[in-house]
């Protein structure tokens, strides 16, 4: 039990501790249907559907041999017509993808149905995640499903087509299905990166709209053309199918809902249900023409997103305070909308969204995309696309939504810049003194002039849109959507320490030999035997991606999204193909895993070996060896050397001069390796915990096997002069002349006491002018008491309403595994700000 007389607690805290008391959620009285609906579903064990799974399996086996896209899109339209629809006793946005009344994940077979029949038999008892499969449904898959897709899924073929150096360090078994985390792929784990839909399309076309576009592309086309023929015509039916099947789709469910009116006793919800019909006979097939209709149209474009395929952790939401705001405007001049009904249908909205769970099913999911990880990533703010400050009053209800909306859906991202009102920067630390861990911030500053230098057009930078974790996009301008790698950088440094070994294996030589670190008299020795490691693990990533873009673009399209873009329809060209459009920004990245563990053990190793002689590296060696046990006294004095995060320039230099090598490397050779030109992020969503699992001890004194730091966040407690100096260290350790640097992604966490009352609204915006000012990219942070989530381990049914942040997405904690729990509990806890 949280002592509520010793520390200051956040509004989430405050609820769970009320809910226990019997008190009910104080939303009610405001939102009575949407938490009705909310409280009948949350925290229970999502049920996994096999109807999307069922039909477009079905549709896949009869069209065997057909141009990929349409063999899509046929897939999709079988589906549309077959898998069953539903429409909840109070729902007003309709549109489920799966069981009612329950939170439900669908099956990708085509992504992983190698996977099902080893991992069903303890499907549903595990322990964490609890997943439920019913009984009869477990032969479908595996029987069924499963055995049309073994052999012929993507991830089947990748391990196949993988080189033996990408195997060896991806993979510790002879199927890929046990990850190895020194160069580990994410390709696996989603059918492609993450995206957003051209919303305003779907919103004013109308998909009949869309179908008409692609139409008049194929009369253009030369029909005696060969390869228009083999490729651009069969590219446009699909895109028009597709278009057939959402608004097939939709009419299903104003069928329905005429059907439930028709023998629906309570006058209100009859009316209800006639009003849903006539939405669903108009939109998504023709433009919108209300807040409402904007709304359900939106959602089912979303939705349907999600039967195309697992795009990385779900299509994002994009500007919907932008793309909204003339319904809004519109609707609430005549009459016919108020605040609180706004409210509603965006509650409504969200209760879609938090019922459908994107499943882990294969062991690298589990690990890397911890508690039912999602990225739906709603973006408000920002500026306009002739550069004005954007925020409108939409934008201040969406802040206000996700206030009173009591879960972790929809993520919410917030774009600032040097001119976002204070009102606004007010509202967003309101909201994340709510204590759930949203909004992410992320900056305008810093991302439009990256934008611009890689080549984005002027007239279209303004208008980006946040997509996945802390990542962007430039919706008809990029194209690429082959997931990248990640690289353990702590392996590179242990690969230099034991001599091109790692402690995990053994005595076996896992990649070649550098010299045996004692031998080294200069840190520039060292220096030069580290970057060593790294650039060949780097190269490995390169092989891999290589690898990854070629294959996946025979096992994936999405007529769908492709049909919304618009360099795609041009060109007649599919986002998952390994071409890009004509005129498109294609960019690929890796991932560097335990930036700030492996900054501060080169700092030790640089000042206290080599600088002060304070410690030998045969010293140091034997301390890692033994794991520091009885070592504690040497351990604790390596954790006073330079550390990350504090504006020590010692330590950001270091931080600079690792990304910088990585950065000159990377741009030299990566297009020689035959891919696209190559970004080095640090996002890590929870993959630093299983990377830790592959590393002994560092030098920074962090024990073997236990995580390392996450994204371009400090190591756990090296950051002790408070959130601005973590800031400060990120803007110095950052190359500004790099061009092919990327996302990083800023975990913090502030004590509630810290940011009590306005005194402590206050300096939360006054944080947030510096991170602007320093042009760091991203920003989140978890308000809430340590003792909180101690009190969640010991009695999870209590704290089962527990939201706190993880990489770019909030969870339920007690959803998280053991160690991931541990690592948010063990992350730096800022007293003042």
């Amino acid at each position: 039990m949280l002592d509520m007389g010793c520390c200051c607690c956040t509004p989430q805290e405050q609820w769970i501790e009320d809910a226990a008391k019997g008190k009910p959620s104080p939303f009610r009285a405001e939102q009575p249907r949407v938490i009705d609906m909310l409280e009948s579903f949350d925290c229970t064990p999502p049920v996994i559907d096999v109807e999307r799974a069922r039909y477009f399996t079905e549709s896949m086996r009869e069209t065997e041999g057909q141009h990929l896209t349409l063999r899509w899109a046929k897939a999709l339209m079988n589906v549309a017509r077959k898998m069953p629809v539903y429409i909840e006793d109070t729902q007003l946005i309709v549109g489920r993808l799966g069981r009612d009344h329950c939170r439900y994940g669908i099956l990708y077979p085509e992504l992983d149905g190698d996977f099902y029949k080893s991992v069903l038999d303890d499907f549903a008892t595990r322990e964490n995640p609890p997943i439920r499969v019913m009984d009869e449904d477990i032969k479908v898959i595996v029987d069924e499903i499963g055995a049309y897709w073994n052999g012929k899924t993507y991830h089947h073929e990748l391990f196949k087509k993988m080189p033996e150096r990408c195997k060896h360090m991806a993979y510790g078994d002879q199927e890929g299905l046990q990850p190895r985390y020194v160069v580990a792929e994410s390709s696996s784990l989603r059918s492609s990166l993450q995206w957003v839909l051209d919303f305003d399309k779907v919103l004013k076309l109308g998909f009949k709209g869309v179908k008409e576009n692609a139409r008049r592309r194929l009369e253009a086309l030369d029909q005696k053309d060969p390869y228009n023929i083999v490729n651009r015509i069969p590219f446009l039916e699909a895109v028009m199918l597709t278009c057939d099947a959402v608004v097939l789709w939709a009419h299903r469910h104003a069928e329905l809902a005429r059907e439930k009116a028709a023998v629906e006793k309570d006058p209100v919800r009859r009316q209800e249900l006639l009003e849903i019909s006539e939405r669903c006979d108009w939109v998504p097939e023709n433009p919108a023409r209300t807040f409402h209709e904007a709304v359900q149209a939106h959602w089912f474009a979303q939705a349907f997103s999600r039967l195309e395929q697992r795009t990385g952790c779900i299509i994002s939401n994009g500007r919907m305070d932008q793309q909204l705001i003339s319904y809004y405007r519109h609707d609430m001049e005549s009459g016919i909308l108020t605040e609180k009904k706004a409210l509603e249908i965006l509650g409504c909205m969200w209760c879609q969204m938090a019922q459908f769970i994107e499943l882990p099913l294969s062991p690298g999911v589990m690990d890397t995309q911890a508690g039912f990880a999602h990225w739906e990533a709603v973006t408000i703010g920002g500026q306009t696309p002739d550069g004005q400050d954007a925020t409108n009053e939409l934008t201040y209800l969406l802040l206000r939504s996700k206030r009173e909306f009591p879960t972790h859906y929809p993520d919410l991202a917030v774009r600032v810049h040097t001119r976002s009102p204070k009102r606004y920067l007010w509202d967003i630390a309101e909201t994340i003194k709510q204590g759930q861990g949203y909004p992410k911030l992320v900056n305008d500053e810093e991302l439009i002039p990256r934008m611009l230098a890689k080549g984005a057009p002027v007239s279209e930078v303004y208008d980006y849109v946040v997509s996945g974790c802390n990542e962007t996009r430039l919706i008809n301008r990029e194209s690429y959507m082959s997931p990248g790698t990640q690289v353990n950088l702590c392996a590179a440094l242990e690969l230099t320490l034991r001599n091109g070994r790692l402690k995990k294996f053994g005595d076996e030589l896992f990649t070649f030999e550098t010299g045996d670190p004692c031998t080294f008299k200069t840190w520039e020795e060292f220096w030069n035997a580290y970057v060593a490691q790294q650039n060949n693990l780097i190269t490995t990533a390169f092989v891999l991606q290589d690898t990854i873009h070629h294959t996946r673009a025979k096992y994936f399209a999405s007529p769908l999204a492709s049909g919304l873009h618009n360099l795609c329809v041009e060109s007649c060209v599919d986002l998952n193909s390994d071409q890009a459009p004509e005129g498109a920004l294609d960019l690929a990245f890796f991932d560097a895993i335990g930036f700030g563990t492996l900054v501060d053990s080169l700092s030790v190793i640089k000042k206290l070996v080599y600088e002060e002689g304070v410690i030998t590296m045969q010293e140091l060696l034997e301390a890692l060896d033994c794991n520091f046990e009885g070592k504690e006294a040497l351990q604790a004095m390596l954790q006073r050397a330079p550390r990350f995060g504090n504006g020590d320039d010692y330590a950001d230099n270091l931080y600079k001069q690792v990304e910088k090598s990585a950065l000159d490397f990377t741009g030299y050779y990566a297009k020689q390796y035959g891919v696209q030109p190559i970004e080095i992020r640090t996002t890590s969503v929870t993959a630093n915990v299983p990377h830790g699992k592959f590393v002994s001890a560092m030098p920074n004194g962090r024990k073997a096997w236990t995580p390392l730091s996450d994204g371009s966040s400090p190591s756990h407690g090296s950051d002790v002069n408070g959130p601005t100096a973590v800031l400060l260290s990120q803007y110095k350790s950052t190359n500004w002349n790099a061009p092919n640097r990327a996302c990083r992604l800023l975990n913090m966490k502030i004590a509630p006491k810290t940011v009590e009352g306005d005194e402590g609204t206050q300096k939360l915006v006054d944080l947030f002018r510096s991170f602007i000012d320093l042009r760091v990219w991203h920003l989140q942070i978890n308000v809430i008491n340590r003792e909180t989530m101690l009190a969640a381990q010991k009695d999870p049914h209590k704290y089962r309403n527990l939201v706190v942040r993880i990489a770019g997405y909030s969870a339920y904690f007690v959803d998280l595994n053991t160690d991931l729990q541990n690592d948010l509990i063990d992350r730096t806890e800022q007293q003042s700000v």
